[in-house]
């Protein structure tokens, strides 16, 4: 058995995409047998690793293009401080190659600057589909639709990047 105190933290960055009426955008996570997630149809935040020496704003913007075809985005801010969560025991030791006690993230606010037609979930070349579906969402939303021991980051980054929804 794995214990998640031996392991380290998964860098990682994740976007709050927000549209001109001050939604969210959020993907349903792709049903995937040993998912980091778990199993459920679960929502989120674009997210994803972050590479060795890589600028953490041009990896968001790499993600968020990966994840969701969206070239057409500027970045409003970031949040202050790199947010943990842990995974659950029965997935340490299994999820990331069994590598990682959860992910270290650092989150961005990002204004859509497109039109919903850019949004496109097939995957790109050498990635696999993370998301079967997409929607935008109010960002008090968040936290009911996310895997619950994600909320609390949820939670954090609502509070950080509030102002940017509100200022729409």
């Amino acid at each position: 058995m794995t214990l998640a105190a031996d392991l380290p933290y998964r860098p990682c960055v994740g976007v709050m995409l927000i549209n001109r009426q001050g939604l969210v955008f959020v993907g349903r996570r792709s049903d995937v047998p040993l998912a980091p997630e778990g199993t459920g149809h679960w929502w989120q935040m674009p997210q994803g690793g972050l590479d060795e020496g890589e600028d953490p704003e041009a990896a968001v913007l790499r993600e968020l293009e990966e994840e969701t075809g969206v070239t057409s985005a500027s970045i409003l801010g970031r949040t202050r401080q790199w947010y943990n969560y842990d995974l659950p025991q029965g997935l340490v030791g299994t999820a990331w190659q069994g590598r990682y006690r959860g992910q270290t993230q650092l989150w961005f606010a990002a204004r859509f600057e497109g039109e919903d037609s850019e949004i496109d979930l097939e995957p790109k070349p050498g990635h696999e589909r993370e998301f079967d579906a997409w929607r935008w969402v109010p960002h008090r939303a968040l936290p009911g639709l996310v895997v619950p021991f994600k909320r609390p980051v949820y939670e954090g980054v609502i509070r950080e990047f509030e102002r940017f929804v509100l200022a729409v």
